[in-house]
């Protein structure tokens, strides 16, 4: 049993994340450690993905770094996530068994049941992209014979479900975008074609890589589409000092010297993703508030946790306007007392920000 401090626990996750003061200076480098970006489009300062290899990189990445080897085929966009391009392997398992193995949950057979019904639109879709090639979704006619239901925005858009099932099974995936939009083509000529990693192998090596790019994380950690397995079975047993319960530690992590830096973090950024494991480790307030009403909003609708070493000690609540060539900050909440020091090293992150923007920092009304 490996006994950590919460200070010591929070260091290796913050060393995992690639956040201490010695940069990494390989793009493909730090997307291979951290195991994926997610595709998030809100671009208020910058949009997630490419906001975090630059908290990583700094004046190492430019903007632009991330289509460029999506563009040359390193990346590939997988279920929302830019994975490197090699790691389909680990996936081809799961799309072959697809929906998953029996028994099989409610929601599971809800979408076997789904496509199924819209076999022959299934084969239009496959039809269509063989003889067309790369397409977005609007462009592709709709022979759905049951429409897509649901509670969310996707209710009725059935193309679009549909293909994002497909991905799932493998028979089709994202080539690329026009702008936002995500343009299909069939899997077989944007997937690298490399054999497929047995499932269980797979199963294990990513539950390795979701350690080592978490460095400590409960044993069954925050469950989701794009991560469904957890770190049972990797890394060794540990415990936090103060916090309840078992966690399982990267090895790999520990004793290790942390030189920490201020950070200022995308809110989809991994050390910040699961809030549970956030609040246990950091003790830090925060959550997204772009849904909530502005007159709720405590620290804006975009607000970026800012980490100085290994605490996370503030929200920087400011907006890209590039028309007028500035960075907006309205706010920036400090939580605890700060120090000189720390205020001086984290408007130096700002300003460099601003500068890898292409604007200047200025004041909100």
């Amino acid at each position: 049993m490996i006994r950590l401090s919460p200070q010591d626990a929070r260091r290796v996750a913050v060393r995992a994340q690639l956040l201490d003061a010695e940069r990494p200076t390989d793009l493909m480098g730090v997307v291979r450690h951290l195991g994926f970006l997610q595709a998030d489009l809100t671009d208020v300062v910058a949009p997630s993905a490419e906001l975090v290899c630059w908290t990583r990189l700094g004046t190492a990445y430019a903007r632009g770094d991330l289509d460029r080897l999506a563009g040359d085929g390193a990346l590939v966009e997988h279920q929302g996530m830019l994975r490197p391009a090699e790691d389909i392997a680990l996936f081809a398992a799961d799309m072959a068994r697809w929906p998953g193995v029996p028994p099989l949950r409610e929601w599971q057979v809800d979408v076997r049941d789904w496509v199924a019904a819209n076999d022959g639109c299934r084969r239009d879709v496959l039809a269509h992209l063989r003889a067309e090639g790369p397409t977005p979704a609007r462009a592709i006619p709709d022979t759905c014979e049951v429409p897509w239901r649901s509670t969310g925005w996707t209710s009725g858009k059935n193309v679009m479900k549909l293909l994002e099932l497909m991905e799932a099974r493998g028979e089709v995936a994202v080539a690329g975008r026009e702008g936002r939009e995500r343009v299909w083509d069939l899997a077989e000529r944007v997937h690298p074609g490399d054999e497929p990693v047995d499932h269980e192998e797979a199963h294990v090596e990513l539950a390795r890589r979701r350690l080592r790019a978490l460095g400590v994380a409960r044993p069954r950690a925050l469950e989701a589409w794009h991560e469904p397995y957890d770190v049972r079975g990797v890394g060794e047993e540990a415990v936090v000092d103060g916090v309840r319960g078992r966690w399982r530690v990267d090895p790999e992590a520990l004793d290790r010297a942390t030189t920490g830096r201020a950070a200022i973090l995308s809110p989809l950024d991994r050390l910040v993703f699961d809030r549970k494991r956030m609040a246990e480790l950091f003790a830090f307030d925060y959550q997204l508030e772009m849904y909530k009403p502005a007159a709720t909003r405590r620290w804006g609708y975009w607000a970026m946790p800012v980490l100085w070493g290994d605490e996370l000690v503030g929200k920087l609540d400011a907006t890209a306007d590039r028309e007028a060539g500035v960075l907006v900050v309205d706010a920036l909440h400090e939580d605890g007392e700060w120090t000189g020091e720390m205020r001086a090293a984290v408007a130096a992150e700002v300003a460099a920000l601003a500068a890898w923007s292409g604007l200047e920092v200025v004041a909100g009304v």
